[in-house]
């Protein structure tokens, strides 16, 4: 099994920022023409040390060589919070053409000033991604993939896939279910499921750590170490759990032998956080070449790739994930209906006392 790497789930927490939703002007342009004008120059790219990172070198910096001739150089950096340091380190000095990150590491650069608004007229694949996954962080950010979490069940256990979170409060399961780690994104938006689940609200969250608290000796353990969570199902000593995501197992998931499904299906929805393309006011490449790469990131073909690869919803909702790996990543129809976006800017504010309680709770 693969090391995975917490530090894109714990982001928002250090950095602090906003997610914007915004519309695409028209009209779009065909960038097709263009492209062999790209033939021999190099486009620098700043994206994640982990799975994730190395997926987005394999089917989007790969795939964009190939069809335009270009050279993508890229670094990596260990998190979010490790990509904003490099940028900020940089200053005026023209470093990186193009970053991948989470949505508030884009708006953390974006309020200091480090961003360039890309022109949405040059991407065209956008007019496949709904409205709000297209853009964020007040414009800067072009959304390009979603993290999803949803609720992980073992396929050797329970008869069927759940389709309601009210499951976990089920006795039935005491002893045999997991939560996740109070540091983690996860955390956050599991209190504000258990809050809407019970008649509250993200601005009305004490209804939410009640119920969580019902869950309080009922648990087997909290899921900082997926490795150990895959094993854990293997075993067939959990049943269920979350909310995590698949992402955070991409090979063992699909495993018979680890007996581990996902469940998106859900009655109250699934929580999502939206990850942006963004560009350094200062780059050294040409803007056309960035904003081919960034147009070629949204590509359906490469979208679905990406999705199978890091088991993350694509944001194009034509994109063409292989019927192999379609059980671990929401649909489109799943996107657009039941996908519950993780606000940065709002939770920013309440995180520590949040998570403050939810320690408390299961500590």
């Amino acid at each position: 099994m693969k090391k995975f790497s917490a530090g894109r789930r714990q982001a928002f927490k250090t950095i602090g920022a906003a997610l914007a939703a915004t519309v695409v002007s028209a009209p779009f342009i065909n960038v097709r023409a263009a492209q062999q004008q790209f033939a021999g120059k190099t486009l620098r790219l700043l994206t994640w040390s982990d799975d994730t990172g190395l997926a987005a070198l394999r089917n989007i910096a790969a795939t964009f060589t190939e069809k335009t001739g270009a050279k993508v150089v890229a670094d990596r950096a260990d998190g979010t919070s490790g990509m904003v340091a490099k940028l900020k380190a940089a200053g005026d000095r023209p470093q990186y053409d193009v970053i991948t990150l989470a949505g508030v590491g884009a708006s953390g650069l974006a309020d200091a000033g480090l961003l360039t608004k890309p022109d949405l007229d040059r991407l065209p694949n956008l007019k496949d991604v709904p409205a709000q996954y297209r853009t964020g962080a007040d414009g800067f950010g072009v959304g390009y993939l979603l993290w999803t979490d949803g609720l992980i069940y073992n396929t050797a256990t329970m008869k069927a896939a759940p389709a309601s979170y009210e499951v976990l409060w089920d006795p039935k399961y005491t002893g045999r279910i997991f939560l996740p780690p109070p540091e983690w994104a996860e955390a956050v938006d599991m209190a504000i499921l258990a809050a809407r689940m019970s008649g509250g609200s993200q601005q009305n969250i004490d209804p939410g750590f009640k119920k969580l608290a019902e869950l309080k000796d009922r648990i087997l353990t909290l899921g900082e170490n997926p490795n150990q969570i895959a094993d854990l199902f293997r075993t067939k000593s959990l049943d269920l759990g979350g909310i995590y995501s698949p992402a955070f197992f991409p090979e063992s998931i699909k495993k018979p032998e680890f007996n581990m499904g996902v469940s998106y299906d859900m009655k109250e929805g699934f929580a999502a956080q939206l990850m942006f393309t963004v560009i350094p006011k200062s780059h050294p490449g040409d803007l056309d070449l960035i904003h081919a790469f960034i147009n070629h990131s949204i590509d359906p073909l490469v979208q679905g790739k990406m999705a199978a690869d890091v088991l993350n919803g694509p944001v194009n909702s034509k994109a063409l994930v292989p019927a192999e790996n379609r059980k671990y990543v929401p649909s489109a129809q799943q996107i657009a209906e039941k996908a519950v976006l993780h606000d940065d800017k709002s939770l920013a504010a309440v995180h520590d006392a949040w998570i403050k309680r939810y320690t408390e709770i299961f500590s």
